[in-house]
Parts: C-alpha cells; sequence; structure tokens
C-alpha cells in the first residue's frame, strides 16, 4: 500500500461517516417539527419516543467523524476545530441541548424532591421539547454550512515553520485571520445555501422515518402534507447549489503541491471522475424515488429507506470531489498555499497503515448497528406504547 492510497482511502473513509452523519439527521429534522406533526401532548410523546431510540446513533457518528479525521489528517482538525471553534461550539452545545432534552424528557413527578424531579417542576416537558427544536434546526443547519466551506474557503493561515524555529514552547502551526473564528462562514450566501438544503433534507428525513415508525394515523397523514413543502425547498435549494458548484472555479494543485484557482474544477472534477457522478446520480434517483412514492402512495411509509440510501450515494461522491483529483479539500480565502489538501495534511505513513488494518474492523461494527437497529423497530410505536415506557 503506497501513502497516496491510505490517504486516499482515508479521505474515503471519513467521507462515508460523513454521507452517514447527514442521513442519520433525520434525528434532528423530526425533532425540529414536532410541533407541527404532534398537536396534542401524546402525539409529541410518540415523537420523542421514537428519535429517542435512534439520537445516540447521530451523536456517536459525529463523534467518530471528528475522530477519524483528527487521526487521519490532524492539520484539519488542529486549523478547523481550533480555528473555527465557534462553530463548533454552537454545533455541539445543540446537541448537548439534545442530550439533556431526552434526559428529563417527559419524566413523572414520582421521583420526590430529587434534583431530578425539581428541575422537571421548574422547566416543564415543552421546554425540553424546545431545546430539541433548537438542536433540529441549528445542528443541520451548522453542519452543512461547515461543508459548504470545503468548496466555498475558509479564513485561516497555516504557518507550519512554526514548528521548528524555536521560538516558542507550543507553537501554533495555524490560526485564524479574524475574531469571528468560523462564523465568517455564515456571511457567505451560497454556504447558507448548502446549509439550508442539509437542514431540510434532514426535516425531509425526519417525516419519512416518523411515517415509518410511528403507528399514528394522524401523524401520517399530517407528515404527508408537509412533506412536499420541506421536499420542495430542499430540491430547489440542493439545485440551486449544485449548479453554483458546476460553474464556479475550484481550489486546485498541482504535482509541487501549490494551490492555483482552477476555471471549473468540480465540474472536471465530475467529468474526470464519472464513476462518482454515476453513483450521485443513483443517490438523487433513489431520494426523489423516496418522496415521491411517499407522496403519490396513501399506503407506501417506507420511503425513509431508498431516500436514506439515495442520502449516503449523493453526500459521498459530493465529499470525495472536495478533495480528490488534486482538490484542495479546505481551502484558505485569506492565504491560498495554506489550504489544506489529503497530502499536506494527513498522518504519516505509519499511522495511515496501522490504522487501515483497525478499519478493517468497521463492517463488524456496522453489522452490530444494524442488528440493534432492527431489535428496536420490531414493534412499531403507537399509544399503548407510551402508557407503559417512560423512559422519553
Amino acid at each position: 500500500m503506497t501513502y497516496s492510497f491510505l490517504q486516499h482511502y482515508w479521505c474515503f473513509i471519513v467521507s462515508l461517516l460523513g454521507a452517514l452523519l447527514v442521513f442519520l439527521m433525520f434525528v434532528q429534522g423530526a425533532n425540529s417539527i414536532i410541533f407541527s406533526l404532534g398537536r396534542t401532548e401524546a402525539e409529541r410523546r410518540l415523537l420523542i419516543n421514537s428519535t429517542g431510540r435512534k439520537w445516540e446513533f447521530t451523536f456517536t457518528t459525529l463523534v467518530t467523524f471528528g475522530g477519524a479525521f483528527f487521526a487521519s489528517f490532524p492539520l484539519f482538525y488542529s486549523t478547523s476545530f481550533g480555528g473555527a471553534y465557534w462553530l463548533w461550539m454552537i454545533i455541539l452545545f445543540t446537541f448537548v441541548l439534545q442530550a439533556v432534552s431526552y434526559e428529563f424528557q417527559n419524566k413523572v413527578e414520582r421521583d420526590g424532591n430529587s434534583r431530578l424531579a425539581r428541575l422537571y417542576k421548574m422547566f416543564g416537558p415543552r421546554t425540553f421539547q424546545t431545546f430539541l427544536v433548537i438542536n433540529g434546526l441549528l445542528g443541520p443547519l451548522l453542519i452543512g454550512g461547515a461543508v459548504a466551506t470545503f468548496f466555498e474557503g475558509s479564513n485561516f493561515v497555516v504557518e507550519k515553520s512554526n514548528m521548528i524555529d524555536g521560538a516558542s514552547l507550543t507553537p501554533v502551526i495555524s490560526h485564524w485571520a479574524n475574531g469571528s473564528h468560523g462564523l465568517d462562514a455564515l456571511l457567505n450566501p451560497w454556504v447558507l445555501v448548502l446549509g439550508l438544503a442539509v437542514m431540510f433534507l434532514a426535516r425531509t428525513l425526519g417525516i419519512l422515518y416518523v411515517m415509518n415508525n410511528v403507528n399514528d394515523e394522524n401523524i401520517r397523514c399530517r407528515g404527508s402534507v408537509r412533506l412536499v413543502g420541506e421536499a420542495g425547498i430542499f430540491v430547489v435549494l440542493f439545485v440551486a447549489y449544485l449548479v453554483h458548484l458546476l460553474l464556479k472555479d475550484g481550489f486546485a494543485y498541482d504535482d509541487s503541491g501549490t494551490v492555483f484557482m482552477a476555471p471549473h474544477k468540480y465540474l472536471h472534477n465530475m467529468v474526470d471522475m464519472w464513476y462518482l457522478t454515476l453513483l450521485m446520480l443513483i443517490g438523487v434517483v433513489l431520494v426523489l424515488y423516496g418522496i415521491v412514492k411517499t407522496i403519490v402512495s396513501k399506503t407506501y411509509i417506507k420511503g425513509i429507506w431508498p431516500a436514506g440510501i439515495g442520502t449516503v450515494l449523493t453526500v459521498l461522491p459530493l465529499l470525495l470531489m472536495s478533495a480528490w483529483n488534486h482538490t484542495a479539500y479546505y481551502p484558505s480565502t485569506a492565504h491560498l498555499p495554506s489550504s489544506l489538501t489529503i497530502e499536506n495534511s494527513s498522518s504519516s505513513y505509519f499511522t495511515l497503515n496501522t490504522m487501515f488494518w483497525v478499519s478493517l474492523l468497521v463492517p463488524f461494527v456496522l453489522a452490530y448497528i444494524v442488528y440493534a437497529w432492527r431489535k428496536i423497530d420490531s414493534k412499531e410505536i403507537d399509544h399503548d406504547e407510551i402508557v407503559t415506557d417512560e423512559s422519553y
């Protein structure tokens, strides 16, 4: 295995985790509309019980995504997570709100005078439901915006010479070029377009998941109506950003590592890596199939599966096109030579090679997740269940 192969391999693994994360954010999407799908407290309890069984999959994937980036491309980790920390701190804070909400959601007063009971009496379930809505809106929006910086660029400077000049005992390799520390990305309208597209995709997948997982006719009818608007907005935003991506100049680098602006770089990537483009088209068709069939058929409730698989098959090649084929996957708008590529930001050959053998265990982990998912969903959630189940 060559060094280049390992760099491309770990770029694929990280991109796959990112694609799975986008799919699993159906939890956030469903939570963002619990007040419109659930008109009564019992209906909202059904929705929260449904997503409450899956939220740990999403959170674990987010942590694994960050860990894989740290191990395989540490310079990106230190630059983005260390420089754009306000953006990432807000994302993590919303996920903390989610965890707190599930912990205290619908806890009864049978705990007496415990701290848990006092918190319940003080805030009530609606407060924690609002926390879930905040996470459901901001989480996908900001993560989608962070992904957009792979194409639009970020405002940072890398100075590797600080490691060897001996001027400081704690040298800083990279730093943000302004005081916003990542929030400036949200001033780019195209970053917001992709962020909003991911948010509405999460809401669309959330509706499809709820219709499949919750056995309540009222919720399914409302979901079918809401699906038209949510999916329509997502399609418009995604197509708009895709057209923008094909027409814009991209960040390329040559064999010497010099980064430069290349006209229609991402369009050329789609042509050069036609197999990724084909995979993306298959993914888009599956997403549209899951959405359209759910809308036109009154009995079809399994749209989450073709749409979910299609989401992974669409996001995966999109992320790979930001890094493969001599493309800078984390470009710098403040100092173009500081742009990060899979070659100048990866770990050593020894580290990547060692992790490669560990990664062979991933299929077994995925098999366990599938098994656990099937056991959790062995019975549809209905009103009879919430009478005896007080977990959320």
